[in-house]
């Protein structure tokens, strides 16, 4: 699900997350399936330019990996 330019690139985005949503992530310093690993999924959503849909598609992209986002405890920290 990676395109062309991201492989070249060293990221592994992939390409269904929309160009908003890839220009964010790299923005952030995001550049791989693994550092989105390193965020939870409402840090991301906090990114502008990303959305729903470019949480679903990373969701997918993480277990197809054996990856997920991480994990916050009630209060909003990392268990």
């Amino acid at each position: 699900m990676t395109s062309p330019r991201d492989r070249a690139g060293g990221g592994d985005l992939p390409s269904g997350i929309g160009r908003p949503a890839t220009r964010a992530l790299e923005q952030a310093g995001i550049t791989t399936l693994a550092a989105v690993s390193r965020h939870s999924a409402k840090e991301l959503l906090a990114l502008h330019g990303l959305g729903p849909k470019a949480i679903r598609v990373l969701t997918e992209s993480l277990g197809e990996r054996g990856l997920g986002f991480r994990v916050e405890d009630f209060q909003g920290t990392t268990p």
